[in-house]
């Protein structure tokens, strides 16, 4: 049997994560989707999406390896100013049982309403 080759990031809510007045938060928040968009644009993302859980934050799906997933996931500007960390886990399916279609990611807040 063949199978298809992804990597899960997980995105972690840090205890010492900055605190950021509310400003900043939005600010950041942009940014952070503006990095999936562009992750997506450069063929690296496949999916991404907010989790609701306390710890764990964010889930994207990336078909890149594992050491590379976490180069990209690592520049986004929520990991860069500590607010994240990131966990790489790579993922295998069977060949063909998942596809994902080109589409375009939110770069900011506003673009969600």
């Amino acid at each position: 049997m063949e199978f298809d080759r992804y990597t899960i990031a997980l995105l972690i809510l840090r205890p010492d994560a900055p605190d950021l007045d509310e400003e900043a938060a939005a600010a950041l928040q942009d940014a952070h989707m503006a990095h999936l968009a562009d992750l997506h644009e450069a063929g690296h993302l496949l999916a991404a999406g907010p989790l609701s859980d306390e710890k764990f934050r964010g889930l994207s799906i990336l078909n890149v390896e594992p050491e590379r997933a976490r180069e990209l996931k690592e520049q986004d500007p929520a990991v860069q100013i500590g607010r994240f960390s990131v966990t790489v886990i790579p993922w295998m399916v069977p060949a063909g049982a998942m596809s994902f279609a080109r589409t375009r990611f939110p770069r900011s807040v506003a673009e969600t309403d």
